[in-house]
């Protein structure tokens, strides 16, 4: 039996086979469990379009379906259950969860499996119900496959949406996680180097926002695409976009040094500041997570954070020297 893990940046896919007979192909695909279905397509050209698809998923109450699906088309009325190209061996698909992950099992008869695949995952907590046709809705996410059942070998080809979030979670990382920090940094400890600072500060939290503002807008084009319920995360980016569109609208109505409102101002510009840095940092956090993208991502986030903690720890304590 070959072991395969095919999609590992993103639900941790691991495809089993073997050659049971002449004509007879045994298939086990495993995915983290999201309540959501789990399929795997056989294409002839790497197309979602044309090709035969076995979907599995579980119901609440313990039930599970297996259905083969026949990819007409994109859209849910074109994605036809009970019908395909595979000649599916009688009573061999089951569907069923262990150790917090679904597993969907079934035999083809064939000669050999098309080697183009397809895997897919549906959105969160929407499953193929009776009254509703057992149609599929529209994947959250999806890979391709080049297999080579002789060797095992499997050449992955990226997810179409992939590049859009990594693009969405490093732009926000760069602009609200590093960008913001290193400019609030430099408004507390560089003062001395008047106006030096204040042009610096500006100059870099205005970089902060647009990284952000693009970030956070590919972040709904990641979430209309991938059907992605991240009510959380997404609440908490349009907090950090308000309080950051409130923070530069504070800029121009800034009163003059040394007048009553101005205390109040940096009262509030200040600690503003503050929560705008730490909702930045959970959330980016909290969306590494979501994303599924792993240990190198919270790896390089924590060195860079830790980094910048660590130098406003020393120039904290020799301001308070100064003083």
């Amino acid at each position: 039996m070959f072991c395969q893990t095919v999609w590992k940046s993103n639900t941790d896919l691991v495809l089993r086979y073997v050659q049971a007979g002449p004509q007879l192909w045994s298939f086990l695909l495993s995915a983290s469990n999201t309540n959501s279905w789990l399929g795997i397509g056989f294409s002839t050209n790497g197309q979602m379009v044309g090709s035969s698809a076995m979907v599995g998923w579980m119901y609440q109450n313990g039930t599970g379906v297996v259905k083969q699906y026949d990819l007409q088309g994109k859209e849910p009325d074109k994605v036809l259950p009970d019908a395909g190209d595979l000649t599916v061996v009688d009573n061999s698909s089951t569907v069923f969860i262990d150790a917090n992950r679904i597993h969907l099992a079934f035999q083809i008869n064939t000669v050999e499996p098309q080697k183009e695949l397809l895997y897919a995952v549906g959105p969160y907590g929407q499953l193929p119900v009776d009254s509703g046709g057992l149609k599929l809705l529209e994947h959250r996410d999806m890979g391709q496959a080049s297999l080579d059942y002789t060797t095992g070998k499997s050449q992955a080809k990226s997810s179409p949406y992939t590049g859009i979030k990594r693009t969405h979670g490093a732009l926000n990382m760069i602009g609200w996680g590093i960008l913001m920090p290193i400019g609030a940094i430099v408004a507390r400890y560089f003062r001395q180097w008047d106006p030096i600072w204040f042009y610096s500060h500006i100059a870099i939290q205005i970089f902060s926002f647009l990284f952000g503002l693009v970030g956070f807008i590919l972040g709904f084009v990641v979430k209309d695409f991938i059907k992605a319920e991240v009510t959380h995360h997404k609440n908490i980016g349009i907090l950090i976009l308000i309080l950051a569109c409130f923070q530069v609208m504070a800029l121009l109505i800034r009163p003059k040094k040394g007048t009553k409102p101005r205390k109040y101002w940096n009262w509030y510009h200040h600690n503003a500041g503050r929560i705008l840095v730490i909702l930045a940092i959970s959330n980016i956090f909290y969306g590494i997570r979501l994303g599924m993208e792993g240990s190198s991502w919270y790896g390089t986030y924590a060195v860079i954070l830790a980094l910048m903690v660590l130098v406003a720890i020393v120039l904290e304590i020799r301001l308070w020297r100064q003083r």
